[in-house]
């Protein structure tokens, strides 16, 4: 009894310090931290410095958030936390230094890395009209790589006074592409079988699961979308260089990759140049920074922090929702729009008299049809009491056009992915890789459909009706939507949905959207619709959070990341696309959403 009570009290001890020893750690973490954090000291604009903008920064719609599980398991893995930045931060940022007579110039450099819905080219075509106002005001623009351009990267660079490239760069410029990846083959190898519920033709979101090519009407529409995304980067870049978008035309379909002094030779970039020789040109243009010995400079994220806030005081409150990503039932997370949460929202700006007008800015392939439906349900209900005008991102499609259907007034840009009106559903089955490695399921119910969402066998075709019964009922509801918010009837509004996928300009042409515009011109529709004037103040929904943790760490990264390479790459793609499978959390399995994670380069 005595070593009993030894080692049950020894134990005990022992966990006490344990538990007493962890906490002190971990509160000695945090004061780490924080005394770094309050050590670095404030961004300072000094006199005739230039605004330095690293490209490879993801440009997000909304305001940036982080999970800090990813940033913790980003740190251990010895990797860096990339930090996005908000679309309006680069805008203001770009519009206030046009003004502020410390800046002298603006430096582009590094290359964009487009993800899912960020910096896609309705966000980069806001920041390309935003530096064009810079290059207009009479400061000069210079970009430079030492790496690859892509049709992205010279989209933004083309707007500057001298474009530069290292000699042993390389400009791509051959035409945008859009790939599909097809699982239907690995899922026929290893026995998962897959049933689809869907209603339009051009509705091919489920195509990767049951082909293992596009389908002539998919291809028939990606091939209209990509002209007219093509046609509007050829316009805008050809104008840029004083090309035409025929002579661009004709560069890519005979060079394609351009090394630096062809790419010279046509008139695409200005010189050829080392970091070294660039530098001496800054040097010429900005004062000398005595610490670094080059020249004086700051990053437009550190810009954006001590430039002015439109910050004026007011009693009325036009706000902005951000809806980007994937749209779920429930909650939803970072990257996600949760239809619960979503609708709390707007419910409770709704509600508040303070309020006058909402923008929802859209950028979203789509997702749950539940949830598309709350939301657009509440966005009706919203605009009975106070205007609300829907700015649309790079995609607002199938779910995300459902949400902004509402709306008084829809704002796209050309190059906006829209429409994709239309409905799906997948039936996944495990039979045969079941039976395959010895396992069987055994079955008791009380009524004939008791197990009709089993995974354990194939869906029968009386099954299969009762589930299109369902997926044609809420495409009805979707058209009689679009057909109620849009003045359209409802025989037209069949014409133009079928699942097809319109860009910023068809869509205007065919009533889907009223205004070619971006997330500006909205806000100023909005304090009209509202008849304000000037007495208003901006809110932004959700808020700006953060990245202390994320800029902790990466202050600690001692060494660059090794860029991935091309194999690595690739894996990542399949491993977004397999992602995307997490969001498809519809009560009722289905789903309006565009093809997995649509990727135009």
């Amino acid at each position: 009894m005595r070593d009993f009570l030894k080692y049950t009290f020894a134990t005990v001890l022992g966990l006490v310090l344990f538990v007493s020893l962890g906490a002190v750690g971990l509160l000695a973490f945090v004061i780490a931290i924080a005394s770094s954090a309050s050590q670095n000291a404030a961004p300072r604009v000094e006199q005739d410095s230039i605004l330095t903008f690293d490209l490879s920064q993801e440009i997000t719609d909304s305001n940036p958030a982080a999970d800090p599980s990813d940033v913790i398991s980003t740190a251990l893995s010895g990797g860096e936390m990339g930090k996005p930045i908000a679309l309006r931060s680069v805008l203001e940022s770009l519009e206030q230094a046009v003004e502020d007579d410390r800046i002298v110039g603006l430096y582009l450099h590094g290359t964009i890395t487009p993800t899912q819905t960020g910096s896609g080219f309705a966000t980069l075509r806001e920041v390309r009209q935003a530096l064009q106002k810079f290059r207009d005001s009479g400061k000069p623009i210079y970009a430079y790589n030492n790496a690859e351009w892509k049709e992205r990267d010279y989209y933004l660079t083309s707007v500057a006074n001298t474009i530069l490239l290292h000699p042993s760069s390389l400009l791509e410029l051959n035409g945008l592409n859009f790939e599909n990846i097809f699982f239907a083959g690995a899922l026929q190898k290893y026995g998962i079988g897959i049933q689809v519920l869907r209603v339009g033709k051009y509705k091919s979101a489920v195509e990767p699961f049951i082909r293992t090519e596009s389908s002539p009407e998919d291809e028939e529409q990606t091939r209209r979308l990509l002209s007219d995304l093509w046609n509007e980067f050829l316009t805008s870049t050809s104008q840029s260089r004083n090309l035409t978008p025929q002579q661009l035309q004709a560069i890519a379909d005979q060079q394609a990759l351009l090394l630096p002094e062809q790419a010279q030779q046509a008139n695409l970039i200005d010189k050829v140049a080392y970091e070294d020789e660039l530098e001496t040109e800054l040097r010429n243009l900005a004062s000398e920074d005595e610490e670094t010995g080059s020249f004086q400079q700051i990053s437009l994220p550190e810009y954006a922090e001590v430039i002015d806030q439109d910050d004026r005081p007011s009693p009325n409150r036009i706000v902005v929702i951000y809806a980007e990503g994937d749209i779920v039932s429930g909650g939803g997370g970072i990257g996600m729009i949760g239809g619960d949460s979503l609708v709390s929202i707007l419910r409770e700006l709704r509600q508040d008299e303070a309020v006058k007008a909402i923008v929802l800015r859209v950028n979203s392939p789509g997702g749950s049809a539940t949830a598309s439906e709350q939301i657009s349900r509440e966005v009706f209900l919203t605009v009975k009491e106070k205007p609300v005008i829907v700015s649309m991102g790079s995609y607002a499609a199938s779910g995300g056009y459902q949400i902004s259907a509402y709306a008084n007034r829809i704002f796209a840009s050309p190059n906006t992915v829209t429409g994709s009106i239309g409905v799906f559903g997948l039936l996944p089955n495990f039979q045969a890789i079941a039976r395959n490695n010895g396992i069987t399921w055994d079955t008791v119910k009380t009524g004939r459909y008791a197990d009709i969402d089993t995974v354990s066998r194939p869906r029968t075709p009386e099954e299969l009706a009762i589930g299109q019964q369902i997926v044609d009922r809420i495409y009805d509801q979707f058209l009689s939507i679009v057909s109620e918010s849009r003045q359209l009837p409802k025989e037209t509004v069949a014409e133009i949905a079928q699942g097809r996928v319109w860009s910023g300009v068809e869509a205007q042409k065919i009533g889907l959207v009223d205004d070619l515009g971006g997330l500006e011109d909205a806000i100023q529709a909005a304090v009209e619709a509202a008849e304000l004037g000037d007495d208003w103040q901006l809110e932004e929904y959700p808020e700006s959070q953060s990245f202390w943790l994320a800029d902790w760490f990466n202050s600690r990264v001692t060494q660059s990341p090794v860029p991935a390479d091309p194999v690595s790459l690739e894996l990542q793609k399949l491993q977004d696309d397999l992602e995307t499978l997490k969001s498809m959390n519809d009560p009722l399995g289905v789903y309006n959403r565009l093809p997995f994670n649509p990727k135009i380069d």
